[in-house]
């Protein structure tokens, strides 16, 4: 199945690129999608409670949208805040060529998708949105937040949604304890079997 591939590099089926059409930031957006990443077919659930939760992102700043899939999370960032910066991260090479693809196709030249290695490390972040893959496992799951995370610039927020029965609360506890203490872990909202995250750097 393509699902099973969307955490790889380069995605074991072959490209196919079709149309895809959602709602972004309030308007039907005409965007392309193909096989082998995550949630090929629209907004996935976690993703869709994300954008319904969340509070808007400041007017500008940088921004940082981890595992971008074919795009949804950094999109609506640059969409609602025209003056930010998006970073929009993935390591499926198909994955990073749709959002940077997409992102042209509505204009949207504040969104740059990359490999993780290739973001510059002294980059600092005024907010991380994200639906981490949380099937890639529990210890890459762990490495990758503990990556990102601690890069929040002072007074930034994260969201992270995650679905309660693959382990939001564990998480949660988890991400508060091995945290530096400047960093406030908190459940903002459930909605749908999922829970939002919130990150907060004091």
């Amino acid at each position: 199945m393509a699902s099973d591939h969307y955490f790889s590099a380069q995605p074991g089926t072959p490209e196919a690129r079709r149309p895809l059409t959602v709602v972004l930031d309030g308007e039907v957006r005409n965007l392309t999608t193909s096989g082998g990443i995550f949630s090929p077919d629209g907004i996935d659930k976690g993703t869709a409670v994300l954008l319904a939760e969340v509070p808007p992102p400041p007017p500008s700043g940088q921004f940082l949208d981890i595992g971008c899939g074919w795009g949804p999370l950094a999109l609506t960032l640059a969409l609602k805040s025209p003056g930010a910066t998006v970073t929009a991260v993935d390591i499926n090479e198909r994955a990073v060529a749709l959002t940077n693809d997409n992102a042209q196709a509505l204009g949207l030249a504040n969104v740059h998708a990359c490999l993780p290695e290739e973001v510059d490390p002294e980059l600092r972040f005024d907010t991380i949105w994200s639906n981490p893959p949380i099937r890639i496992g529990k210890n890459e799951l762990h490495s990758l937040l503990m990556h990102w995370l601690p890069r929040l610039a002072p007074q930034g927020t994260a969201w992270l949604v995650v679905q309660k029965n693959l382990g939001s609360d564990s998480l949660q506890r988890w991400l508060a304890a091995e945290l530096p203490a400047e960093f406030q872990v908190s459940r903002d909202s459930t909605s749908k079997a999922f829970r939002v995250l919130r990150i907060r750097r004091g």
